[in-house]
């Protein structure tokens, strides 16, 4: 199984060098291990090292509260953060809070020796789904301890194969596992691994954190001022805005929107306002009167964590793709969360379905039933906010949790 993995290895490595002139993102990768390899020759690292390694950038989020309390409680330390793709690492490669940001280099034997050596950490986190067996190894062999951060698994996972014995050999190598949720758990006792903890997910701190450091927009104040029923649209795609623009467009006056497409370019903003037969501005024109306006659209990025709280209720976007995207970032300032019909492998949305602080529609029938329900019921409406907010209230800790166990000494 090690020679296929090898095997597996070197021929992506290949791949991307081949495809490096004509795609982007394997241009970026390439690159970037190159640039890796390069900087490890030069760096040797003294004293207290954490190495966090994040697969993309919504790991990184997870791992990103850690990161925080190691810098704020144990400045001494220094930090080493890798990614293996390059949608983390290009817009994280400047976080302030690391000493170096990294590319993870190819998983080899002889990789992995030059970079464990050169980093030399006292402590080891990877996050959520990230296994790499040569890395894994070269760490049990040094007896660097090695913790998964966020973990979660699925009985279909190769782990719980008959067959996954090669597999369930990472997972040994780690001196501990957090895990999110008991199912989790239940799965790692099932094959014999113990060392784990039901810690919740990381994220939740982080969007509480997010919340708590959220930004004023004065604009947003004025549109909003003459209405008491907003909602806000988060990372909206093409069929997520077609069901929002037309119930906009069929209610009554006393319920505006706020959309941020997942995509701002110039044409599909112009796609959106083409839709709309009621008084709308774009954030970046400043409009004169946007009190009179039903429909805000958000064309600039780095805004929606902080524009959620000016809603009574959220719509995530992507539910009618490939998946929706952070319901977290909604449910944490207290408010009903609706999605599309492909949510089922994210967790937090099944979780606020089950506590009634989530709902998931398939379709735009069933989208206006739910808000007019919403908007016809207010103590409903309040109470389903609670339940969304005292969901996220109650997965938070998992950071205090694995600092209070791993940092107790330092």
């Amino acid at each position: 199984m090690t020679l296929l993995y090898n095997i597996g290895i070197g021929a992506y490595s290949i791949a991307l060098k081949l495809l490096a002139p004509f795609n982007v993102k394997a241009k970026l990768l390439h690159e970037g291990r190159k640039e890796t390899q390069r900087r490890i020759k030069e760096l040797r690292l003294e004293g207290k090292v954490v190495w966090i390694h994040a697969a993309s950038l919504g790991e990184f989020e997870q791992g990103r509260p850690i990161i925080e309390k190691i810098k704020e409680q144990h400045p001494d330390y220094k930090v080493v953060l890798t990614f293996f793709s390059p949608s983390g690492y290009e817009v994280r490669k400047n976080f302030d809070l690391a000493d170096h940001v990294l590319y993870l280099p190819a998983d080899t034997w002889r990789n992995a020796k030059a970079f464990i050596q050169a980093v030399n950490p006292e402590k080891v986190f990877f996050i959520k789904y990230e296994f790499w067996h040569h890395f894994l190894r070269e760490l049990a062999k040094r007896r660097v301890p090695v913790y998964g951060v966020s973990m979660i698994f699925r009985k279909e996972q190769t782990f719980f194969k008959s067959y996954g014995g090669w597999f369930r050999n990472m997972l040994k190598t780690f001196d501990k596992l957090y895990v999110q949720d008991e199912v989790s758990g239940n799965l790692l006792a099932g094959i014999g691994i113990i060392n784990y903890s039901v810690a919740g997910d990381t994220r939740f701190d982080r969007v509480r954190t997010i919340a708590g450091e959220s930004k004023d927009f004065e604009l947003i104040e004025r549109f909003v001022a003459s209405g008491q029923k907003v909602i806000v649209a988060g990372s909206t795609w093409a069929p997520d805005e077609d069901i929002l623009l037309n119930y906009i467009q069929k209610v009554n006056d006393g319920v505006k929107l706020i959309i941020a497409p997942h995509e701002i370019h110039r044409e599909h903003i112009k796609q959106i306002e083409e839709k709309l037969n009621v008084p709308f501005f774009r954030y970046t024109e400043e409009a004169a009167e946007p009190d009179k306006a039903r429909v805000l659209i958000v064309d600039t990025i780095g805004m929606l964590s902080s524009i959620y709280k000016y809603g009574q209720v959220a719509y995530i976007g992507g539910g009618f793709g490939v998946g929706i995207h952070n319901t977290l970032e909604a449910a944490t300032y207290g408010m009903p969360v609706l999605f599309g019909p492909n949510y089922r492998k994210f967790k937090e949305a099944r979780d606020l379905i089950e506590v009634k602080g989530g709902f998931s529609v398939k379709d735009a029938n069933e989208f206006n039933r739910q808000m007019e329900s919403l908007w016809d019921e207010p103590d409903t409406l309040k109470a389903l906010s609670a339940n969304a907010r005292q969901y996220v209230d109650r997965m938070c800790g998992a950071t205090s949790l694995i600092m209070t166990e791993l940092f107790a000494e330092d």
